[in-house]
């Protein structure tokens, strides 16, 4: 019979998207390996936090890509790499990277919406700098999560020449929201989806973007109409952290939230119209209003956990609340301009891809990651000497 709080997930929240992606266990996954190009690693850490990317570059014979910023960088990468590996040390700096003027950005300047990561405009810098080296095969991994052994992804790599993205099961901490967490944990089914933590990429099909937002991720895996060609192979591991300690978590991803998952149910549906509905304002206006009873079913079934040292019921309370508070601030016009936007900028994105050289070494990529006139980026390397 179905449970009280299945029925909560069916009305109003989809606690999982597996449904859309083909997934290969041991068994069925490519026993041969596939050919991993670079990993590269979107990083604000110090970087003894890449020692696990480290260990994989070494292991596939690919050069490790590191991106940093804040408390990390390139000098300082550069001093802890092993002779053995090959690697390129970048210190990103956002306002000088050759990247487009999305205006799914500029929409958001001034607003409550506002993201100061730089997470996007990494992964972007990433898939910028594979097409000026002629990478085909590139691994985006998070710098807090840990790969088992290389040959799982290998197998990743292998499935890129039918797949277009390939992710790989994220186990240990789950991938998911702060609303998502908070579901997961007073009984609610929640599964982790395919994210740009640990996730196989083909470069020369896809002409997607990372947007300036929460589930970036999301939008990247969307084709023209509906996702790329998806699959989940192998298994990485990321580290915990309390999705509760800072309220600013909740507010800062209620939007990208609140899209991410307003598209996928479009794509859940049996229709097979793909993500179609996306710029129809009855359809905002009908997910806005499951959002707003999903938050507050989750909050009330918080509110009756009994207290106790595994679960901080009034953290996650507070930071309930503040997803409620950032929801309001979200219209059904909000979300249809944010799409039409978004789509305008994935064209954008394609233009500016397509005008880029492939060059093949390190010192005349780097010239074409800034933009005309802009001082050139702080990098070391292996493979070229930084000039």
């Amino acid at each position: 019979m179905e449970t009280e709080i299945e029925q909560v997930r069916t009305e109003h929240h989809h606690g999982s998207h597996r449904h859309l992606v083909d997934i290969f266990d041991a068994e069925s996954a490519p026993s041969w390996p596939g050919t991993v190009d670079a990993i590269v690693v979107p990083t604000i850490r110090h970087p003894s936090w890449l020692r696990h990317a480290v260990r994989l570059a070494s292991a596939l014979g690919c050069p490790l890509v590191s991106l940093h910023s804040k408390w990390s960088s390139a000098q300082l990468a550069a001093a802890l790499m092993p002779s053995d590996v090959r690697f390129i040390a970048i210190d990103i700096d956002v306002d000088r990277l050759n990247l487009p003027d999305f205006r799914t950005t500029a929409m958001l300047n001034g607003t409550s919406f506002f993201r100061t990561t730089d997470l996007s405009a990494k992964r972007n810098t990433g898939l910028l700098l594979a097409r000026l080296m002629g990478w085909r095969h590139i691994v985006f991994l998070d710098d807090d999560i840990e790969v088992g052994g290389h040959e799982e992804v290998a197998r990743a790599a292998a499935l890129l020449e039918t797949y277009d993205v390939v992710g790989m099961h994220i186990g240990g901490f789950p991938d998911n929201s702060v609303v998502c967490h908070a579901h997961r944990l007073t009984g609610g089914h929640q599964d982790s989806f395919v994210g740009g933590g640990a996730v196989a990429v083909e470069t020369t099909r896809s002409r997607s973007f990372f947007p300036n937002i929460y589930n970036e991720d999301w939008f990247y895996l969307l084709g023209e109409k509906s996702l790329h060609r998806l699959a989940i192979t192998g298994m990485v591991k990321q580290r915990p952290y309390d999705p509760f300690d800072r309220l600013i978590r909740a507010r800062d991803q209620e939007l990208g939230d609140v899209l991410a998952e307003g598209i996928y149910w479009l794509l859940d549906k049996e229709e097979g119209t793909g993500w179609k509905g996306a710029t129809d304002l009855a359809h905002w206006t009908g997910f806005l209003a499951k959002r707003k009873d999903f938050i507050e079913d989750v909050l009330s079934r918080v509110k009756q956990l009994p207290p106790g040292p595994q679960i901080e019921r009034h953290a996650m309370e507070s930071s309930l609340r503040a997803a409620r508070d950032r929801l309001r601030r979200i219209s059904p016009e909000f979300c249809v301009s944010y799409l039409k936007t978004w789509m305008k900028d994935r064209h954008r994105w394609a233009k500016h891809l397509a005008r880029m050289p492939v060059l093949g070494t390190t010192s005349d990529a780097m010239k074409w990651l800034v933009k005309d006139g802009a001082k050139p980026l702080s990098w070391r390397s292996s493979m070229d000497a930084p000039r």
